[in-house]
């Protein structure tokens, strides 16, 4: 994650870098380029996860196609959960203000959130193996386990959001109480 803070760093102009001299300026620049890196990962991760919806909503067409019609409701449930999922984190707020706006973010704090950040990232890779599962299961007695899978792994991606989003607004989960 820290990539992603050093590339938005780096891309600064020289009149920014100037700026950064002058007290108090700085914070602020540092509050911006850790809104920008917000925004930037959380965009990545939405795209990641719309191929996933993409893909879901192809194979629902196929199910209708072989006679899998029964399964279509299952499917939609794992279909409305990512799709829910990358809306939010596409349309959420662009780097949560107070916990942005803090002049010095405690470690701990930013580090939980790009714990979730991580977590997110590699849900992706987990939800596209659910989703091959679900594909090469088509006309088999698998076919319902797998989509069980792939809809308890949307739902974990979910919650796992839900808990960045805790962290960001000074929740259980952010070390305020230690």
């Amino acid at each position: 994650m820290s990539d992603l803070f050093g590339r938005i760093t780096d891309n600064q102009d020289v009149i920014r870098k100037l700026l950064s001299k002058i007290p108090g300026f700085n914070g602020y620049i540092e509050r911006e380029n850790r809104r920008a890196s917000d925004k930037l990962l959380r965009e990545a991760i939405a795209d990641r996860f719309e191929q996933q919806w993409q893909r879901i909503s192809a194979l629902q067409t196929e199910l209708i196609s072989t006679g899998g019609i029964m399964f279509i409701d299952d499917l939609e449930r794992a279909a409305i959960k990512i799709r829910q999922f990358v809306d939010r984190i596409r349309h959420a707020s662009y780097g949560y203000s107070p916990f942005f706006d803090a002049v010095k973010i405690r470690e701990e704090e930013l580090a939980k959130v790009y714990e979730y950040d991580l977590a997110l990232l590699n849900s992706v890779d987990e939800v596209s193996r659910a989703v091959d599962n679900v594909e090469t299961s088509i006309g088999s007695d698998g076919l319902p386990a797998s989509i069980r899978h792939l809809t308890s792994l949307a739902q974990q991606t979910v919650d796992a959001f839900n808990l960045r989003s805790e962290v960001l607004m000074g929740g259980i989960n952010s070390g305020e109480n230690s």
